[in-house]
């Protein structure tokens, strides 16, 4: 049964993904500042961060059917205690730059192994009518986590308890989300999420091993795979280098740190919303035109809004209009998620790797354009940068998808 297009079979699932990101999410409006204001490189931090997110993420889907959702998923809860622990216990506690770069990139590592993973066990257990609408409740809750609830309760928490503090909590949310999602859940995770059939399709291909590397070589054998893992690095891309610059940018207008995440909050309150409205929307009038419209085409008009909007009207409301609007059409790219796996008919949750590939080369990516174009371009250059590169993903899209529905 479902509930406005949430299978209740995997709600727990869902409710742990909320709070899981919510840990993940507490210090990102605060911490690219706070890390530069101590005299360190931030946007060094970041990169390395988004290395680990882009390597993690590549495999979680097919690690997931290699040894199984549940365990994949532990592992990620794991490896994410123990790097927020070590970067809020020894690297922000001392100050100590290397560590804290080492530790945030094993935070990097762990939440895709968590989070990702259970995209794969949605793709199994939804079918392909509602596969759009289910794949939007998990950006609701992803997003509602760690952009949304995150996000004002990482700046409450900064300021109430201070950075270490703040940072330890991440780790009780964590705990928390683990908990419902992996034990809480009723929905049964047996012979790699598809049943007796896929099961002994894995068998039939030989050892763990060589289905692991198999499953890596899917952007080789289906180059629309490919392409859509890189339509999903794009969806993001602004996200990650926003994160990056724009509390900098904003702060010479006037907006602090506790405005910004005001803004933050609001603009992902609105893309969780229309996170489950895409899912629909792509679900009726096509995936790809959906992603291609108003993802691709209507990003590449919005981060160019969202960073002029200050020299248009500098007023917090203004601002904050234009964040939201960049937040909702964010979530134009929610249908990727069911395109992408419905180009095979097989090797889905290789599908869903490449998919958490793109996401993940995302946050590497963003803070990286950032530090190279900083210098020649400035921020401005850096948002241009980015439009030109969302209509190069709107091209890709009508590619990709113009055979599909």
């Amino acid at each position: 049964m479902k509930s406005f297009g949430l299978p209740r079979s995997l709600a727990w699932g869902f409710l742990g993904i909320l709070i899981f990101t919510m840990g993940v999410g507490i210090e990102q409006t605060w911490l690219s500042k706070y890390i530069q204001q101590q005299g360190m490189d931030n946007e060094l931090l970041f990169t390395v961060y988004g290395i680990a997110v882009a390597i993690s993420s590549w495999l979680s889907g097919v690690i997931a059917e290699t040894v199984g959702v549940r365990r994949t998923m532990t592992i990620g809860y794991l490896l994410f205690a123990v790097g927020m622990a070590l970067f809020a216990g020894v690297g922000m506690t001392n100050m100590n730059y290397p560590v804290l770069v080492a530790t945030y990139a094993l935070k990097g590592l762990a939440y895709p192994l968590f989070a990702y993973t259970f995209i794969v066990w949605i793709t199994y257990r939804v079918g392909k009518s509602e596969l759009g609408t289910a794949q939007g409740w998990f950006w609701v809750m992803c997003t509602g986590g760690m952009d949304v609830l995150g996000a004002y309760y990482g700046a409450f928490a900064k300021t109430e308890f201070g950075v270490v503090t703040a940072l330890w909590t991440a780790v009780a949310f964590a705990s928390v989300g683990a908990a419902m999602a992996l034990w809480l859940n009723r929905s049964e995770d047996k012979n790699l999420f598809g049943g007796d059939e896929a099961a002994a399709e894995s068998e039939d291909k030989g050892s763990k091993i060589k289905e692991l590397v198999r499953g890596l070589t899917i952007i080789k054998d289906e180059p629309k795979v490919l392409m859509g893992g890189i339509v999903r690095m794009i969806n993001t891309l602004s996200y990650f280098a926003f994160l990056v610059f724009m509390p900098l940018y904003l702060m010479s207008y006037g907006i602090d740190d506790s405005a910004w995440a005001t803004i933050w909050g609001a603009a992902f309150f609105c893309n969780i919303i229309f996170n489950l409205v895409f899912g629909v929307v792509g679900d009726r009038i096509g995936w790809g035109r959906t992603v291609g419209f108003f993802g691709c085409m209507g990003c590449a008009a919005s981060v160019l809004l969202f960073y002029y909007s200050p020299m248009i009207c500098n007023e917090f409301w203004f601002i904050l209009l234009c964040g939201c609007l960049w937040g909702v059409l964010l979530a134009g790219f929610v249908p990727v998620g069911a395109l992408v796996p419905s180009l095979v008919e097989k090797r889905k949750g290789a599908a869903v790797s490449v998919l958490n590939l793109g996401a993940g080369m995302a946050a590497f990516v963003g803070p990286l354009l950032v530090k190279l174009l900083k210098e020649p371009l400035g921020y401005e250059g850096i948002v241009w940068t980015l439009s030109g590169i969302y209509l190069v993903g709107a091209a890709m899209t009508y590619y990709i998808s113009r055979e599909k529905k």
